[in-house]
């Protein structure tokens, strides 16, 4: 292409584009304008001569915390990659942006192309007393994602609930940007601290109870639940209880379904499992006139030990459910391992008990780091190198 060719094809471009900006401007149009440059400048005057204060933030903060109204809808959740991913909600957003003072905030649609069926979004958020502002223009398709695949959109109210969505998000991440990251993580600690408190007086076990109930109503078991949290319901405390308060209200807007959020429970492993026994039976009637041993056959090998009271072999039991070590076969080795020739008698099951407990302690109740440390100082100990795959093991 020529010289001349090209400033031709410039020329038709910037007439193309003159043909299809307005011919004039209207007087409502051009007062608009005025009017948004003044507000701009005003604001910038205002926020410097009555700058924020702090203090006062961080109170109207902890105030507003405290109301369970917003409590209850400070946070999100939302399935991705087979993993559950959480955090502060835009509703917490913007009244923390109210709380810090002197911030600008919104979402705009600059231009809407139904040819091509999207629309181009502005998410916007000044801090206008320092001048801080974060900004982010996406395309937004006009599409929503359903478990059956794509689905265009070409309803407007549609359109307009899609766009809204999507730049509440990025309306989110704009806000949290500029504001500071200890405000943030005061506010969310807050609002946990108001949903864990109870001001009606109910007791704890009656709380448990009505939040197993809850999730009953939603097919979800009390075991699906104690895997969750990592801890039998008698041991709950009443954070617990807060988490499980925003994963409910989380499946009941629609954020996230029940069964992503809790997958089918671990498979227990009893007793039974480890020690290839059959459960005991009650005596039939042969049982109650037991022959008498012969003395003339000797004392008999002499016994391990007592067996462990049902109490601390359920203990054990749930200890290995909650740290999901994996199918029965390798538990059954792991314990193996720990007290060979298991026949779970009290001292045996107390050992097992209390090396699963020591690890997850010492895991600070990390369930995959306690359950990666247990089977690496088997494989460790047995000269084992940990690779993909390996069978000792999850």
């Amino acid at each position: 292409m020529t010289i001349t060719e090209a400033n031709s094809g410039r020329r038709g471009d910037a007439g193309l584009q003159q043909h299809l900006a307005p011919s004039r401007l209207g007087q409502a149009t051009a007062v608009e304008q005025s009017r948004a440059i003044a507000e701009v400048q005003a604001a910038i005057v205002v926020a410097q001569q009555c700058p924020r204060d702090i203090i006062r933030a961080e109170r109207a903060m902890r105030q507003s915390c405290g109301q369970k109204a917003l409590a209850e809808r400070a946070f999100y959740r939302y399935p991705r990659g087979g993993e559950t991913v959480s955090g502060p909600s835009v509703q917490l957003a913007r009244e923390l942006a109210r709380c810090f003072g002197n911030v600008q905030y919104g979402v705009a649609e600059l231009r809407r192309d139904d040819g091509y069926g999207q629309s181009e979004m502005l998410a916007f958020a000044w801090d206008v007393e320092t001048n801080t502002r974060a900004s982010s223009t996406f395309i937004n398709p006009h599409k929503r994602d359903t478990r059956k695949g794509v689905r265009v959109l070409t309803d407007m109210r549609d359109i307009y609930e899609n766009n809204a969505n999507n730049g509440a998000r990025r309306l989110r991440e704009m806000i949290f940007s500029i504001l500071p990251a200890w405000f943030t993580e005061d506010a969310t600690a807050a609002c946990y601290e108001t949903i864990a408190a109870d001001d009606s007086g109910v007791p704890v076990a009656d709380r448990v109870a009505r939040a197993i109930e809850g999730f009953a109503s939603r097919k979800v078991t009390a075991a699906q639940l104690e895997q969750k949290l990592g801890a039998p319901s008698a041991k709950w405390t009443p954070h617990d209880l807060a988490q499980l308060s925003v994963i409910y209200r989380s499946i009941m807007r629609g954020e996230i379904r029940a069964e992503d959020e809790f997958p089918a429970a671990a498979q227990r492993v009893t007793a039974a499992d480890i020690t290839g026994e059959q459960p005991a039976t009650a005596p039939g009637p042969a049982a109650e006139n037991p022959t008498p041993p012969d003395p003339a056959a000797g004392p008999g090998p002499k016994p391990k030990g007592q067996h462990a009271p049902p109490a601390a072999v359920k203990r054990m039991e749930d200890l290995i459910a909650q740290l999901q070590l994996g199918p029965p076969e390798h538990v059954s080795d792991l314990i193996r391992w720990l007290c060979p020739g298991y026949t779970a008698t009290r001292s045996e099951v107390k050992n097992v008990t209390d090396h699963l407990a020591g690890w997850l302690e010492a895991a600070h109740g990390d369930i995959d780091a306690a359950s990666d440390g247990i089977w690496a100082q088997m494989r460790q100990a047995l000269g084992e190198r940990p690779e993909e795959g390996d069978a000792m093991g999850p």
